[in-house]
């Protein structure tokens, strides 16, 4: 018989992971942290959630309370999830920094499993193959999760076919991967050269990443709660110079940092700039 998850354990998780990721899980949520927990009880070989729980909190095991987090954030992704915003990428934001006399740096700030920023990389490589003297100066993708295991995978950049399947288009595989066994695909090298990939979490002070021409930060501000969002945003500003760009998800918005970025309209969408 399962361990039904105590009402006071719930609070109490909900309070850590607002703490400690920004997340704000609401009521009644009991039945999605049963279910993003349940395979790392069984990893610490723990059949009470509520104890588990508390051992999450303490930090008395610190792996423990690390892979809780982990299996709390959210990761499922795809490749060129939206396709706007790499139209954005490619019709625009490209163009306009090809000529630039510096390296163009580029941050995806919740990479997932690496579909983005190496979707990222396959459509710089693609305007390259058209524009053969644009970043003369070097490129470099910057790519951060919270999870260092969701980034030891997109680090190896192997692909299963369910993974690939999942709006890679057939002529990109073609190019930029190959066959490493049966049942996966992995990034070709001069992909994976593109891109490092290093922890972070938004909630901390971001300023050690130097400026970048264009951050994607994308479907993940609707975790947060609002000021916790426009604190993000106000950092993330601060990372841009004045050519800079942000690229949201669809659903996202810069309420709460208007005094901070303005929405720029081009042909294939919005993104944002900082506001000076």
């Amino acid at each position: 018989m399962a361990i039904a998850l105590e009402d006071a354990r719930y609070a109490e998780f909900a309070r850590f992971l607002a703490t400690r990721l920004g997340i704000i899980l609401g009521d009644n949520k009991q039945y999605l942290v049963k279910s993003r927990l349940s395979t790392t009880m069984r990893e610490f070989e723990s059949v009470d959630i509520n104890s588990f729980i508390t051992m999450a909190i303490s930090g008395r095991n610190p792996k423990l309370t690390e892979r809780a987090l982990e299996s709390m954030t959210t990761n499922e992704t795809f490749w060129f999830r939206d396709e706007y915003p790499y139209q954005i990428l490619s019709t625009t934001l490209l163009p306009m920094l090809a000529k630039r006399q510096q390296k163009l740096r580029i941050w995806s700030s919740a990479c997932s499993y690496g579909q983005e920023p190496y979707s990222i990389a396959m459509m710089i490589l693609e305007y390259k193959k058209l524009n053969p003297s644009a970043f003369a100066y070097g490129i470099e993708i910057v790519a951060s999760d919270i999870s260092q295991q969701v980034l030891n995978d997109a680090k190896a950049g192997c692909y299963d076919e369910l993974a690939i399947a999942r709006g890679l288009p057939e002529a990109m595989q073609r190019t930029y991967f190959s066959r490493c066994d049966k049942n996966r695909l992995c990034v070709s090298e001069p992909l994976r050269k593109m891109v490092t990939f290093k922890r972070a979490n938004l909630l901390d002070n971001l300023a050690g990443h130097g400026q970048f021409d264009v951050v994607f930060c994308r479907n993940v501000l609707i975790y947060f709660d609002h000021q916790t969002k426009a604190s993000i945003l106000q950092k993330i500003a601060a990372l841009l110079p004045s050519t800079g760009a942000l690229i949201l998800g669809a659903a996202e918005s810069i309420a709460g940092a208007e005094d901070a970025l303005q929405m720029q309209k081009c042909p294939r969408g919005l993104y944002y700039t900082r506001r000076v």
